[in-house]
């Protein structure tokens, strides 16, 4: 929408100088020069202070020149003089100046609602929320009005109910709006946002980002991803909305690196961003929170917008450690919102991170008392808390206290689990009794109702609740006469219960010819699904072949592999017969001499001895040959097969090696000879 209307030229009265002046001012505005009009403009006042004429083209020029308090005080001081000459353009001042509910009540006092002051009710309307009205106001404009403003306010309509789509959740209506226009295309996405169609609102995203590019051939690739910028970001809010976040982040970047000038957009694209980093990259969160904060940001976003803004920051001082800056925010919002359920909740979070549980119980309790709409988000986190103390019989109580969730199927398979953990058997029984009934009343016969029936039986055959499981086994079994396997288990219990009955049942169970089925195990363990089955090998079917007289069967034998023989293997000695026993058990086993080499340690000259120095003479040594070590009487001579042969220890000076010797002596003394 332009600004305040077009400048005419109605010359006051006054001497020739004044009618150059208004001849001045009919040129410049038709030029658009309204700096130079407003110059001739003030020496026309100087002429005529209260000319009508001429401070109604003061305030056009300073609308138009962008000089919306100059403009507004101008209309104000002159008030009296104006009247209601000047009433669109003070409305529209004040809307410029964000003073939305002064534009309101100017335009509602107006004498009559001409046109254009219905075109800024409209957008007054938008700006504060108010978005039934406003979409009335359009409809019925584009109704009645004939000119070259239809296009701009179908596209005012779009947004309308986008938003309505997306902040109300109310269903779209079809009004006829062709998608002709990159705006037009662009709302319509929104709109599917708002009703979860994320997968056709994409798909329009992505044809209008194709359709747009062929517009701006003219245009740098610079200027064409600037103009692009928006339809990246909500790209990447949709992708986001679907899990794909890497995809996410990756065209939120993109679009944070172009600095669009648009403050929405980067404040928008900067928590999406925020909320994809969680308690992750912290410092990147802390740089980009930022720019949620510039300036004119409050008047570019709706309220849920700015909410969602602010409630990203309480949870960035939270994840960040901020402690104090966390709980000074939340209060606020708290403030702000006292309904709200997520300020507190936020509270608690950063209590329990300060190891503080009870504190957080008593704070959400306290706020469930005031706002008992809010029970379902809060009596969770309650339960969640009581858990983590270990009091698992308070957060049954709490969980079972919700009303909207007490028939779930969760709800009730959560119950049930804490409940067994406490051996708490009737406790569960009764959830699942509760359950029952509801059901039996809303939906009798419905999966969900024969689910729980059955869950509820076999829990209480499991915990041998036998009598109370053999009403909801005759109820399973009546819904389907032909389930076997309801019947076994109805037999099964009645057994014990009522024999009379089982017998009685019994009747019903399918004959043993019934039940007999031609099973062929060879087929079945061949199958697809018989993956852990170890197969046999196939047999042959039919008659053996006859085989010619004489003719054997030639069998496989297994190649026995040889063992390795020792190096010194004497195939012609006789082997030892006592070779497998411990050489202590042994019958020529004369033990170890202790005591002979500690006598010679520490005497003469480096440990050696005087009478010790000819048997540590190598060259007398090596001219002997070594000796075999003789068996004792009753044994056989040589070593046998497999059994390694003393090796000959040659004798040093150093006390280290003999040390050495002597524990390989010892290791090898386990088996061989000694």
């Amino acid at each position: 929408m332009g600004g305040g209307g077009v400048l005419t030229c109605i010359p006051g009265g006054g001497g020739p100088s004044v009618a150059s002046l208004w001849t001045e001012v009919n040129r410049c505005g038709q030029n658009g020069d309204y700096t130079r009009a407003l110059k001739a403009l003030s020496k026309i006042l100087q002429e005529t202070r209260d000319d009508v004429t001429a401070l109604h083209c003061k305030v056009v020029c300073l609308v138009q020149s962008g000089s919306f308090k100059e403009a507004l005080n101008a209309m104000n001081t002159h008030s009296k003089v104006l009247g209601s000459d000047v009433v669109f353009e003070k409305a529209y001042c004040e809307y410029r100046l964000n003073r939305v509910e002064s534009s309101l009540k100017t335009i509602e006092s107006a004498p009559e609602q001409t046109d254009k002051l219905k075109e800024l009710y409209g957008q007054v309307l938008y700006r504060m929320e108010r978005y039934s009205e406003c979409r009335s106001v359009y409809t019925d404009l584009i109704r009645n009005s004939q000119d070259e403003y239809e296009e701009e306010r179908k596209t005012n309509l779009a947004a309308v109910v986008a938003a309505m789509s997306q902040w109300e959740q109310t269903p779209m209506e079809d009004l006829g709006l062709s998608e002709v226009t990159y705006e037009l295309c662009y709302n319509a996405a929104c709109a599917l946002i708002g009703q979860g169609q994320l997968t056709e609102a994409l798909s329009k995203l992505q044809q209008e980002k194709c359709s747009s590019r062929e517009s701006f051939q003219d245009m740098t690739e610079e200027d064409v991803e600037s103009e692009l910028a928006v339809i990246h970001s909500q790209m990447a809010y949709v992708m986001q909305l679907q899990g794909r976040t890497e995809e996410a982040l990756q065209l939120y970047n993109q679009v944070i690196k172009l600095k669009p000038s648009d403050v929405g957009l980067l404040a928008v694209t900067a928590n999406n961003i925020i909320t994809i980093n969680k308690d992750q990259n912290v410092f990147d969160s802390k740089r980009k929170v930022k720019l949620t904060s510039a300036e004119g940001v409050e008047y570019k976003l709706a309220k849920k917008q700015l909410q969602a803004i602010d409630f990203n920051k309480a949870l960035l001082a939270m994840y960040t450690n901020q402690a104090d800056q966390c709980r000074k925010l939340s209060s606020s919002l708290q403030s702000q919102n006292p309904s709200h359920p997520l300020p507190v909740l936020i509270q608690a979070a950063q209590l329990c991170r300060e190891k503080q549980h009870g504190r957080a119980i008593e704070l959400l309790q306290h706020f469930l008392d005031q706002n008992p709409e809010s029970a379902s988000a809060i009596k969770l986190t309650m339960a969640q808390l009581y858990l983590v103390q270990g009091h698992v019989t308070k957060a049954c109580d709490v969980l079972r206290s919700i009303e909207e969730y007490q028939h779930k199927a969760g709800m009730v398979s959560a119950l049930v689990t804490m409940y067994s953990h406490e051996e708490d058997i009737d406790g569960a029984i009764d959830v699942f009794k509760q359950a029952i009934e509801y059901y039996q009343a809303e939906q009798p016969g419905s999966a969900a109702h024969l689910a729980l029936v059955r869950e509820a039986a076999n829990f209480k055959l499991k915990h041998g609740r036998k009598k109370e499981a053999v009403s909801d086994l005759e109820q399973l079994w009546k819904q389907n006469t032909k389930d076997v396997y309801t019947l076994a288990q109805l037999i099964s219990a009645y057994s014990l219960v009522d024999t009379e009955k089982a017998k009685a049942f019994s009747k019903h169970l399918p004959s043993a010819d019934a039940m007999s089925f031609n099973v062929d195990v060879d087929e079945l363990e061949n199958s697809h699904g018989a993956t852990y089955v170890r197969k046999k090998a196939a047999k042959v079917v039919g008659e053996n072949l006859p085989t010619e007289p004489g003719q054997a069967e030639v069998k496989k034998k297994k190649k026995k592999k040889r063992g390795k023989l020792p190096k010194n293997y004497d195939p012609k000695a006789t082997p030892d017969p006592e070779r497998w026993l411990p050489m202590r058990e042994r019958s020529y086993y004369r033990g170890r001499k202790k005591g002979k080499k500690k006598e010679q340690v520490g005497k003469g000259t480096q440990g050696a001895t005087g009478g010790a120095l000819a048997d540590l003479d190598a060259s007398k040594v090596a001219s002997s040959p070594p000796t075999s070590p003789r068996p004792s009487s009753g044994s056989t001579a040589a070593p046998s097969a497999g059994v390694v042969p003393p090796r000959q220890q040659k004798p040093s000076s150093s006390g280290g090696t003999r040390k050495k010797q002597a524990s390989k002596k010892k290791k090898g003394g386990k088996g061989g000879w000694s």
